[in-house]
């Protein structure tokens, strides 16, 4: 058994900031993470991360109440305004302290950060790194950990919470390199894995990205806060659903459907193309679905070309890039073809504003948790922002969390132990079942029945539908088994492994969306079209049942105090 006094699982931007935080006030910590911390999905952001500082000469009068007001109505007034207020006091020092530890941001002539409109801002607060910010980001973090000696255990699946009397006290991993499961205790653990989207066949999102960590916390008892609202980005490529930064419409580009027409002005005339992205992605949608698409087919086109060539290739040049070698088209030339595809979970392990959750010894951060600043939509720049911002919460509150418990009584053996065993015998198991089911087809299936029946628009008869099928998949995961028994390395022990936590989180999206009759930001139902505060501004709660086909479905209210819930117009 090894141990760390907290254990961190991701090295993405919240579990690395999370970890520096901790290192920094004294602690032994220690990352684990499925792939080296410079490969994670944090990486993958590319438009930029939000904060008011005012630089662009558009945004001399922003403030952070101004980006609070932004984020709770973009969530369409279910975010908890608590946590929405911290987030965007919080959002100025953090592009400062990461400006300081190196981040290569754009700037202005003067050296000041660089700012971009984005959607649903009242000012351009977006501080970008031309069309790269996560990555630029993510290597910053990266050398933090390294200059601090933040333990780093790579090519680790962790799998499994060790609890002992309630208290969450360490993980137990499978090794990749060497083979075999071990039990990593801890004083306390945050969990830092991101979303799921790979529960969507349609999805912008890493193969990693599975929801296991939300999967962890909820079988070990800790509920799924807002499942049901699931981000479609506007711009994902055509053929892959690689993602077209937001960045490319704040930088001045245009969505335009099989007429020609800048069609965004019939949905949002004020904000156009930079209107938030539920309604972005509902407009390109609906563009899709009464044959306004190009040349009537199920896409519409991203327009660049009249930005010019220079602009493209100093702030855009990634997005150029991938749309050459995944799409075949150079947006200097030609418009790109893009369609809304699955993004961002707004969902997660429900925690308070430090990243704690209602288990001792557990938090989370990230896009697995859901602190709640997002509500039921989340703005485009504030998933960075949130990352770094309650990761490093969380890795403060963890040194305050151990410092204070009256039990400094070391993790308990035994249950670290028997939580070892209980997946060896599991692995065990499943390599000596007689399958009759293919994890991967079933992994497949569960993908296109949310993508066709949890997409951008919903109805009572078509989500009961997909939960009919979803139920059949989980009955029928089962009778899965091991393809490959071998030690080290073995992806099929993963995914198999992955399975039933994916369908799980999919039930809890699906059970608490069906639940949802009403329509709120990314939760669309073409039979309850309006917005019921009376009934459902409160967050959903999904508790995990042992033994039952879906969860416990609980409800609590939303944080107000700062900003009444108004009519959502752009």
């Amino acid at each position: 058994m090894i141990h760390h006094d907290v254990i961190v699982v991701g090295g993405g931007l919240a579990g690395l900031r999370a970890a520096i935080e901790a290192k920094r006030a004294g602690l032994d910590v220690a990352v684990l993470s499925q792939v080296h911390p410079g490969r994670s999905h944090s990486g993958a952001a590319q438009g930029g991360i939000n904060a008011a500082l005012g630089n662009h000469p558009e945004g001399r009068d922003d403030s952070w109440e101004k980006h609070a007001f932004d984020t709770t109505k973009g969530g369409d007034f279910l975010g908890d305004q608590d946590a929405i207020v911290q987030m965007t006091k919080d959002a100025i020092e953090v592009i400062y302290e990461m400006d300081h530890w190196g981040c290569p941001f754009s700037r202005y002539e003067d050296g000041r950060i660089t700012q971009r409109p984005f959607g649903g801002a009242g000012f351009p607060r977006c501080c970008y790194g031309a069309d790269k910010t996560g990555h630029y980001l993510l290597h910053t973090l990266v050398e933090q950990a390294y200059k601090h000696q933040v333990k780093l255990y790579v090519e680790q699946y962790v799998c499994k919470l060790i609890v002992h009397e309630g208290i969450c006290q360490g993980v137990v991993a499978y090794d990749m390199i060497r083979g075999g499961f071990e039990a990593f205790s801890g004083g306390a653990v945050i969990i830092a894995t991101g979303g799921a989207g790979r529960i969507y066949a349609n999805s912008t999102n890493a193969l990693i990205n599975t929801g296991g960590g939300m999967a962890m916390a909820y079988h070990a008892g800790v509920p799924l806060k807002d499942m049901e609202f699931i981000q479609f980005h506007p711009t994902g490529l055509y053929s892959t659903n690689i993602l077209m930064t937001e960045a490319a419409r704040g930088e001045g580009g245009y969505l335009v459907n099989g007429l020609g027409e800048r069609y965004m002005e019939k949905y949002a005339p004020k904000f156009m193309e930079l209107a938030p992205r539920d309604i972005v992605a509902r407009a390109g949608q609906t563009e899709i679905n009464e044959g306004r698409g190009i040349n009537g087919q199920p896409y519409v086109y991203l327009d660049l070309r009249h930005l010019g060539a220079e602009k493209i290739l100093e702030r855009l040049p990634g997005i150029r890039d991938l749309a050459i070698h995944f799409e075949g088209v150079d947006p200097i030339e030609e418009p790109i073809p893009v369609v809304p595809s699955q993004h961002y979970t707004m969902g997660g392990i429900d925690t308070n504003v430090d990243g704690a959750t209602i288990m001792p010894g557990l938090y989370a951060a990230g896009e697995c948790a859901c602190v709640s600043v997002h509500g039921a939509n989340r703005l485009g720049g504030n998933s960075l922002l949130e990352t770094i911002v309650f990761g490093r919460r969380a890795g403060a509150d963890v040194f305050r969390y151990l410092e204070s418990r009256p039990d400094k009584r070391p993790p308990n053996a035994r249950a670290a132990f028997a939580a070892v065993q209980a997946m060896e015998d599991k692995v065990e198991a499943l390599a000596r079942a007689e399958a009759t089911e293919n994890a991967y087809a079933l992994r497949t299936e569960m993908a296109l029945v949310t993508k066709e029946h949890f997409g951008v628009f919903r109805d009572e008869a078509g989500m009961k539908a997909g939960l009919d099928k979803l139920l059949s998949i989980k009955e029928r995961s089962a009778k899965v088994g091991l393809r490959y028994t071998g030690n080290v390395f073995n992806l099929d022990l993963i995914r198999t492994l992955d399975l039933e936590g994916m369908i799980d989180v999919a039930l809890c999206m699906a059970m608490g969306a069906l639940n949802r009759t009403e329509s709120r930001g990314a939760h669309y139902r073409t039979d309850y079209t309006k917005r019921d505060d009376a009934n459902w501004l409160k967050h959903t709660l999904a508790y995990y049942r042992p033994g039952e086909a879906g969860p416990r479905l609980d409800y609590k209210p939303v944080t107000l105090g700062y900003f009444e819930p108004e009519e959502r117009k752009y």
